[in-house]
């Protein structure tokens, strides 16, 4: 006899049981179909392909990380396949970052993204691009068009969406028309001015200054905004001058007098929005080490760009080797890329090796103007606007046309971003950007990579325009450096530090910073060079204006100062250079704790309080103490400052408030201290501390439990890490697909090992060292790197996010792995 499913059941039991089943048959179908789909998109590693376009064979070679080495014989064949590996592991992300950076998102997503187009086109970053293109060298032009081949060559034996990635599947849900477009040499050039928008200097400040101007008077905005700590904080390059129209290192500066600076009534801007994701703690740190503090006697060179997190990481690793170095394919570089872009953006060859931080100087100037119909005031005269119109398809709805307005100093940007509040007459702003003149930063990639010397790294480092970043150089022959690139504008008047009347001409940029005059250094006596958006060089000593905004110096002092101890105890290795990369001592904590102690203080919060006596700085993932000192220092930033400034303008934490609150602890009764909401009394200094010790605790009792001792910095100070597309869908399924964690990590914003937070929102970290690398010129072969996520940009792929778990411990892989994979492509 056969026994039934489920007959031993009572009715109600079994009508369960069979539900269950067909839901459970279902859940596995669906799983099925899922795996399938994902697998799909999964890149081939091994084997053969035809490729066609190649002039001879190349082969890619892959580790177990999924990090390629790629092998050709020409040079076109060498991009064209980096182009190919770009798209098998990361063409959604290609797509979506051409689409943001030409102002089409919406072609993708709908009306959604009409707002962050609108804004993309009025600064016509794609347009931009469009006249980059035709003044690049030949064989950048040739190059860029080789990449283009190879991503087009995938794309073409990829055509159906769950072939390429799991993201296009999911867009068919929505958007079952959108079929990408073959990719394009502008396509590649564009991206560089989103990284230009990333690290566009110092507008988030003048537009915040404009911002605390509205509830504040000038001279109280100016005390948030201290001079840089000269005599504290060294610059990074501390000697030299101008003479004969050179930078010349052995030169003292001849006398100067003080800059003037804008004094005049400045309007507000309510924001403006960082599209690809900027946040609290973009930065850097680099530096470099002469050979004779080496056990090698060869330099070191450590870098670590802080940037968003982002889902993949912005980085992916490879190598680029021509089988034979020749004139006609001088290639043989190792380093990290950008998925979309031909090159090697930061890494070393057989000879030399370089990093990047940013330079961070004053490239962008908010120009408040009077405009009256089609024409704007300038000098007493009516100039005509020019006008544009940009049209943006929509997904699922209909096109929206935008008229871009644009005067002498660029577009009007308050038409699309944000509002201007009238002042000295002036109704609409405009945006004056570096990034938005024509430039030839595509062609420094291409020329750094092939450099062999130093001489030839500072040529390839005069085309690099923008973003403007802190280069820092080693080779095998011993010579370490420093040069500063850029594209830096030169005003007429004024500091760039708020906005100005454009209609008066007298703050308009009249020429920019010669390359030889800007500040350079080759093998200094000490011995290394530090980079950590520090400010570059004292005044007192240059006069051409950099900027006034620099970061204030405590990552890279701490940086300088261990690098001292190190090598004052003896011969340092890669392994000191990781080290100091993991340094997470916070450099307020030696000024702020001490008044902390001193404040009388009872109950629960006087035993949380107790965790900072004998604590060392440190921000260790385990540490009660860090978790206390950063909870206290979030509470003390807003008692102190909420109250005086608007919404924008509030303090997110950092170095700059280091500054400012380390300045009004020494003045108990400045206004500052008061909280304005209460009427009738007026707080001092000890009132605030007091306030932010109880609010810390509180805080951290409700979020961790009341047990101090148990307390750990990892448990609130948390990394997600959001894919940058579907990752903030506001679908919580989807964003499970493609998103990961949260974890703890240690550090903090401006530690060394930088994962910065903004104090208005929580510990989540905004912010990281996005990738990490030690070059030891003894042997380039054996340097190390890390990087944020891993290779692949397909989810559930094993290399997707392999490498983070050893990111968040500091550990470091080498640059040259033994492969697992190989795969040929051939004509």
């Amino acid at each position: 006899m056969r026994l039934r499913p489920y007959a031993w059941m009572p009715w109600p039991l079994r009508w369960l049981a069979r539900v269950l089943t067909v839901l459970l048959v279902l859940a596995l179908v669906l799983a099925g179909v899922l795996v399938y789909t994902v697998r799909r998109s999964f890149p081939q590693m091994d084997g053969q392909l035809r490729l066609p376009g190649l002039s001879g064979n190349v082969d890619i070679k892959r580790d177990q990380w999924g990090i390629p080495q790629i092998y050709a014989d020409t040079a076109e064949d060498l991009f064209m396949a980096q182009g190919y590996v770009h798209a098998q592991d990361r063409f959604w992300e290609m797509d979506f970052r051409r689409h943001v950076t030409a102002g089409r998102l919406s072609e993708m997503f709908g009306k959604a993204t009409v707002d962050d187009d609108k804004a993309i086109r009025t600064m016509g970053w794609r347009r931009v691009a469009e006249q980059e293109l035709p003044q690049l060298a030949e064989p950048t032009r040739r190059y860029l068009d080789s990449y283009a081949k190879g991503v087009n060559a995938w794309l073409a034996a990829n055509p159906d969406a769950s072939e390429r990635s799991l993201e296009y599947s999911i867009l068919k849900l929505q958007n079952g028309s959108y079929t990408p477009e073959p990719w394009t040499a502008l396509d590649s050039i564009s991206w560089l001015k989103a990284m230009a928008w990333d690290l566009r200097s110092n507008m988030d400040e003048e537009i915040d200054r404009a911002l605390a101007a509205t509830k504040l008077p000038r001279q109280r905005v100016e005390q948030l905004y201290p001079d840089y700590p000269f005599d504290e904080h060294s610059p990074i390059v501390t000697q030299g001058a101008i003479r004969r129209g050179r930078f010349e290192a052995s030169a003292e500066p001849a006398p100067t007098g003080t800059p003037a600076l804008f004094q005049s009534a400045a309007g507000t801007l309510d924001r403006i929005p960082s599209t690809l994701g900027s946040g609290e703690g973009i930065g850097s740190n680099s530096w470099v080490v002469s050979g004779e503090h080496t056990k090698s006697g060869k330099p070191l060179l450590a870098n670590d760009p802080h940037l968003s997190p982002a889902m993949p990481s912005v980085w992916y690793q490879a190598g680029l080797h021509c089988r034979r170095l020749s004139d006609a394919c001088p290639y043989d570089v190792t380093g990290f890329t950008f998925s979309g872009l031909p090159g090697v953006v930061i890494g070393h060859t057989g000879k030399i090796a370089w990093g990047f931080t940013n330079l961070g100087p004053d490239v962008a100037d908010l120009f408040l103007e009077q405009v009256k119909g089609d024409t704007y005031r300038y000098k007493d005269q009516w100039a005509r606007l020019t006008a544009r119109q940009e049209t943006i398809k929509v997904a699922g709805g209909d096109p929206v046309t935008i008229t871009v307005r644009t005067t002498r100093h660029g577009p009007l940007i308050n038409d699309v971003i944000g509002d201007v509040k009238p002042s000295d007459g002036a109704n609409a702003v405009a945006l004056q950007w570096t990034a938005l003149t024509p430039g030839r930063t595509a062609d420094a990639i291409f020329e750094m990579n092939r450099a062999t010397s130093w001489q030839e790294f500072r040529q390839a480092a005069a085309s690099f325009e923008v973003p403007a970043q802190n280069l820092i150089y080693a080779d095998t022959d011993g010579t370490i450096g420093y040069q500063a690139p850029g594209r830096i504008p030169v005003r007429a008047k004024g500091d760039g530090t708020w906005p100005v009347p454009g209609w008066t001409g007298e703050y308009d940029w009249v020429s920019t910073i010669p390359f030889d005059e800007l500040p350079s250094v080759r093998d200094p006596d000490v011995g290394y060079i530090v980079t950590a958006n520090n400010a570059v060089i004292d005044p007192r000593r240059y006069e051409p204006l950099l900027t006034r905004d620099w970061s204030y110096g405590y990552r890279s002092q701490r940086i300088l100062d261990r690098l001292q101890q190190e090598t004052n105890n003896g011969k340092i290795d890669a392994a000191t250079m990781a080290a100091v990369q993991r340094d997470t001592r916070n450099g307020f904590a030696q000024t702020l704790v001490p008044e902390l102690l001193k404040i009388d203080l009872a109950g629960p919060a006087a035993q949380a309080r107790d965790l900072l006596k004998g604590w060392d700085g440190a921000q260790d993932m385990d540490s009660a103490p860090a978790a206390y000192f950063n909870a206290v220092w979030r509470h003390l930033l807003k008692l102190t400052f909420d109250d005086d400034l608007p919404a924008g303008a509030r303090p997110g934490g950092g170095d700059r408030w280091y500054e400012v609150v380390g300045r009004l602890l020494d003045t108990p009764d400045d206004p500052f201290w008061d909280d304005i909401t209460t009427e009738r009394v007026k707080e001092t200094r000890d009132d605030i501390l007091r306030q932010a010790l109880a609010s810390g605790y509180q805080e951290l009792a409700d979020r961790l439990g009341p047990d101090v001792k148990a307390w750990r910095w990892g448990d609130v100070h948390q990394l997600k890490l959001t894919n940058g597309s579907l990752g903030t869908s506001g679908v919580a399924p989807i964003e499970a697909l493609f998103n990961r964690g949260p974890f703890g990590v240690p550090g903090s914003k401006d530690a060394v090992d930088a994962t910065g937070w903004n104090a208005q929102k929580g510990y989540e970290v905004t912010a990281v060292p996005s990738m990490r690398m030690v070059v030891d010129l003894s042997d380039p072969s054996k340097s190390q790197w890390i990087n944020l996520t891993g290779a692949s940009g397909h989810a559930f792929n094993d290399n997707y996010w392999d490498q983070a778990p050893l990111w968040t411990k500091g550990d470091l892989l080498p640059m040259q792995s033994e492969p697992v994979h190989t795969l040929r492509l051939h004509p």
